[in-house]
């Protein structure tokens, strides 16, 4: 019996993990991939044209970047369906449009124009019967310094020269995005209970709570 039957995981599952910068998302991403010997879908970052221009300037452009992702999200939501499920996917389509977007109209990085033709586009795209959701989005969450920690530890470039209020607003919003998700299943994961790399085992206690939620979603169905 592999992995994923034994905790109950169907093999044409998806599972995204959600959560802010530095949480580990595509660490625990990869991990489960290999543990259960799923495709992974990756946070697309190299390629994003706009990515290094948007920390320099989120004004001019906030509203590009988030187009950019949405789009590149949205072809990735349809190929893993298309292809039979399997897969796990590092950040999800939703945390665009409920935290970066409204994040920056709230704070006036981005236009009332802009924002409503944004959130337009996402409802048409997403929040339709048509568009598959996955089975369980996990959800990383930690201490704020935590967070900050692992940001200073990675060491991008990019994210060092951005002020720590915009990493405090992110984490704030997160908290008030994830209490209020009801899209897909919701598994609340903290980063300090489980040690990939010195507690092999605790990847397959985040198994177990996986095949859980997505038991209790065949249940309510049925």
């Amino acid at each position: 019996m592999n992995l994923a039957e034994k905790y109950s995981i169907p093999s044409d599952a998806v599972i995204t993990i959600a959560g802010t910068v530095g949480a580990g998302k595509s660490t625990l991403t990869s991990a489960l991939a290999q543990a259960l010997n799923f495709r992974t879908s990756m946070e697309k970052v190299d390629n994003n044209p706009y990515l290094d221009k948007f920390y320099k300037d989120f004004k001019r452009w906030s509203f590009h970047l988030q187009i950019f992702f949405l789009a590149e999200r949205f072809k990735e939501q349809k190929r893993m369906f298309e292809y039979g499920g399997g897969f796990i996917q590092d950040r999800s389509i939703y945390e665009d449009t409920g935290i970066f977007a409204k994040m920056h109209y709230d704070k006036g990085t981005m236009s009332e124009v802009d924002y409503d033709t944004y959130t337009r586009l996402f409802e048409a795209m997403v929040m339709t019967p048509y568009f598959p959701h996955p089975d369980v989005l996990i959800h990383l969450e930690g201490s704020l310094d935590d967070i900050l920690q692992r940001i200073k530890q990675r060491g991008r470039q990019m994210e060092q020269d951005t002020p720590v209020e915009y990493w405090e607003e992110m984490y704030e919003r997160y908290e008030q995005w994830i209490s209020n998700f009801s899209i897909c299943p919701v598994l609340r994961l903290n980063i300090n209970d489980y040690d990939l790399l010195h507690d092999p085992e605790s990847l397959e206690r985040i198994m177990a709570k996986i095949g859980q939620k997505i038991e209790a979603k065949r249940e309510v169905r049925l």
